[in-house]
């Protein structure tokens, strides 16, 4: 028998699924509607380490362009607002 967290029931466990399934890209998933747990958990650990590649790559990015700016012009002060909001 698979172990789980205690006192997860078979309800939380298949909503977990529900929700991992409504996030997960329909590309990601190979247009398939059913595939199995151990399937839709592997795709989404997949999924969320190109997040990070992703999120890693922007901030390079950002650093880059943060780097090249004058710190008291207009594009700093973009910025500046834009990590306020």
């Amino acid at each position: 028998m698979a172990s789980r967290r205690p006192g997860a029931s078979d309800e939380e466990l298949r909503e977990l699924i529900s929700r991992i399934q409504s996030v997960l890209p329909e590309t990601r998933r190979g247009g398939r509607k059913e595939a199995s747990d151990a399937t839709l958990l592997k795709e989404m650990s997949e999924y969320i380490k190109s997040l990070h590649r992703e999120v890693d790559d922007l901030s390079d990015r950002l650093s880059e362009l943060v780097a090249t700016m004058d710190v008291n012009g207009a594009q700093a002060e973009t910025l500046r607002s834009l990590f306020r909001s």
